[in-house]
């Protein structure tokens, strides 16, 4: 598996990592605890050592099993996770991160992962009523206090990042970047990444699983699938995106690839310091999204993904407005 490092001086990890959400959260189909631990434990028996998990995710349940998971193999991996937001009779309530919020969250977090030292804490969303001065301020804290060891922040701002940098380096920024979501281009994130040394970690890398091709507009979304509140994945949006997963076939055909591999060779060819953490609750669909790392795309290649993709008009908005305005999107 190839290597890549998070941040100016962070670890390595494998080229690309594991989202763990999906394993047990958002999703209609989810496993059972000891099914996740097998696929997680799979997992980095192909060459993964780089996991993300959160509190929120569960909530709770999910940091407790990628804990399980990897506790055996604890010096061969990076487990990243998450705070921000207020949970209340397990469900989310709204953002929180006061200071005295984030080094609760932290103690009860390695308590869950079963580890001493938290490799990557992630603001999960930027609180508007929260400084990003103190928040870096309070893992700075955390990291003094040898129970963190990175920080990175989740959807941030171009401005935001600098602020919160300047007070404690940040190793990595968790953004939504796909070939369907690619604001990250264009908002200053790739730029300031570049300037102060940070690795991206791009979440919902094959678009939550449109941009594998095996979704269309007549794919039935199960009872308690976040996807159904999402405007890009109503049947009219479905279709008229189609035009993308088309593209990535066409390039998957000529690479003898998958359209998952292609989407995520296109991500890794952007910059030597994106990692993206696909994630997956099919043992064969993990092996396919590692496959990745082995296709070549080329200048030629990439300037018809772009040329391409630039043509195609993408249907629908990444989240509802309420959420947007709810989760600090």
């Amino acid at each position: 598996m190839q290597q890549r490092t998070l941040g100016n001086n962070g670890p390595q990890v494998s080229a690309l990592g594991y989202g763990c959400m999906g394993l047990d959260f958002g999703y209609a189909h989810k496993l059972s605890r000891q099914e996740g631990i097998t696929l997680i434990r799979q997992a980095v028996d192909r060459g993964v050592t780089f996991f993300d998990t959160a509190e929120a995710y569960g909530p709770y349940t999910n940091e407790d099993m990628v804990g399980e998971a990897l506790r055996p193999m604890r010096d061969r991996v990076v487990i990243a996770t998450k705070f921000g937001f207020n949970i209340v009779d397990g469900k989310q309530a709204g953002l929180n991160s006061r200071p005295e919020q984030i080094k609760a969250v932290a103690d009860a977090s390695l308590q869950r992962l079963g580890v001493e030292q938290i490799d990557l804490f992630y603001q999960h969303r930027v609180d508007p009523n929260v400084p990003i001065e103190e928040v870096a301020g309070a893992v700075k804290d955390l990291i003094a206090a040898g129970k963190v060891k990175h920080f990175g922040l989740s959807e941030p701002g171009a401005q935001t990042v600098r602020r919160a940098h300047a007070v404690q380096p940040i190793a990595a920024l968790q953004n939504e970047y796909s070939l369907w979501t690619r604001g990250v281009e264009t908002n200053g994130i790739l730029q300031a990444c570049e300037e102060l040394g940070v690795c991206l970690v791009p979440y919902s890398p094959l678009g939550k699983g449109f941009l594998t091709g095996a979704m269309s507009k007549d794919t039935p979304l199960g009872q308690g699938d976040f996807r159904n509140i999402l405007p890009r994945f109503t049947a009219e949006a479905m279709e008229k995106n189609q035009a993308l997963v088309d593209l990535l076939k066409r390039i998957a055909g000529e690479k003898n690839a998958t359209p998952a591999q292609i989407a995520l060779a296109w991500l890794l060819a952007q910059k030597p310091w994106i990692v993206p953490i696909p994630g997956t609750t099919k043992l064969h669909r993990l092996e396919e999204n590692l496959g990745a790392v082995e296709v070549v795309l080329t200048t030629a290649d990439l300037a018809d993904i772009q040329s391409a993709a630039t043509a195609i008009q993408i249907e629908g908005e990444r989240y509802p407005e309420r959420l947007m305005k709810t989760t600090g999107l």
